[in-house]
């Protein structure tokens, strides 16, 4: 018997691929097709991620050396050198080199995790950082959370209300707020409520992080204590702008088709807009919660400068008086980096959000 009398034994391409072009081969398809565009869509991202670390290293380089004054002055403390020191000096830190070879020699040292020893230190900047990071997150950590949560509440019932006496009363206030330099709100605080004002006693320390000589959870409610006017300026300042987002996005859904749909099908309103309402609004919300969360490593260089708090914006304020050239160009790639790192995650996050993004 051969093939040609049993045509039926034998395997026919076209027919397989006739069978695989039904429902479940169009699936496999486009999933193949799905995963592929979300592929391209996460590379072309880390690429532009890479691009604008390099950028950022570059920029941090060069920007700090138009910053006037002589880090070879302050290390000298002021007093009479010799030309001899000075140049010894110099040639310690390498500041006598070309600066395009001071800048290689940056890169270099950047791309394995070295930025660099601390003018006023001493120490290498890696290590300065590790040190302040943990209170910089504690303060702006703690600060975020409470503001992304009252800006997305205060933003959905405004939206939902708006118009209303409460919508106009937080979107005022939010605008008020958010339009209030952080340092002053900072020292207004700390008169009102460190310091004392009229008949208010001072209720709080007026900068720092700890009293000193405290352990325990004695010295856990000292640090919160401590923690609190900061915190309340960083939320007074910041959770109008998600306030205002929030708000936005969810009065451009508020018109869809589907909302009124889901009301005919007789859903609560609360039901309607935790459901369906807020989460179609959530993509420039999720953009702006990230890019917060990148500054929470930066902190706010002018809240921590006016408390007094031991982070990385007191240490970048403190570095820039110098200057410390090598701290402040370290600092300067960690902030803008987390901020880069953050912003790619949000984008990489929109396409499960939102299906139509990266297609």
């Amino acid at each position: 018997m051969t093939a040609e009398a049993t045509p039926s034994l034998v395997e026919d391409p076209a027919a397989s691929g006739a069978a695989g072009s039904g429902p479940a081969g169009a699936g496999r398809a486009l999933r193949a097709r799905t995963t592929a565009a979300y592929l391209r869509y996460v590379a072309g991202k880390l690429a532009g991620a890479a691009v604008s670390l390099l950028a950022v290293l570059v920029t941090s380089f060069f920007l700090f050396r138009l910053i006037p004054g002589d880090p070879v002055k302050f290390m000298t403390g002021g007093r009479p050198v010799s030309a001899a020191q000075i140049a010894a000096y110099r040639r310690e830190f390498g500041l006598d080199l070309p600066l395009w070879h001071q800048f290689t020699q940056y890169c270099g040292k950047a791309l394995t995790g070295d930025l660099g020893t601390s003018y006023q230190f001493h120490v290498p900047v890696v290590d300065k950082i590790t040190e302040a990071l943990p209170n910089t997150l504690l303060l702006t950590g703690t600060a975020f959370v409470l503001y992304t949560a009252l800006g997305i509440f205060l933003g959905t019932r405004s939206a939902w209300r708006h118009g209303g006496l409460g919508d106009r009363l937080n979107t005022g206030l939010a605008l008020t707020l958010y339009s209030i330099p952080s340092f002053w709100l900072g020292l207004l605080l700390i008169i009102v409520l460190s310091v004392g004002a009229g008949p208010v006693p001072g209720l709080f320390p007026t900068g720092g992080m700890e009293s000193g000589g405290k352990e325990g959870f004695a010295y856990a409610v000292d640090v919160a204590h401590h923690l609190v006017l900061p915190v309340v300026t960083l939320v007074a300042v910041e959770y109008g702008q998600t306030l205002l987002v929030t708000r936005s996005a969810l009065l451009d859904e508020m018109g869809g088709d589907y909302l009124t749909t889901a009301r005919a099908k007789g859903l609560r309103d609360d039901l309607v807009r935790r459901r369906h309402a807020v989460p179609n609004a959530l993509l420039p919300t999720v953009t702006l919660v990230f890019v917060n969360l990148g500054r929470t490593v930066a902190g706010v260089i002018l809240v921590e400068t006016v408390f007094s708090w031991p982070g990385l914006g007191g240490l970048f304020y403190q570095a820039l008086s110098v200057p410390d050239l090598p701290l402040v160009q370290g600092l300067f790639f960690v902030f803008a980096s987390a901020v880069i790192v953050m912003n790619t995650l949000a984008d990489l996050l929109y396409p499960l959000l939102d299906p139509r993004v990266g297609r």
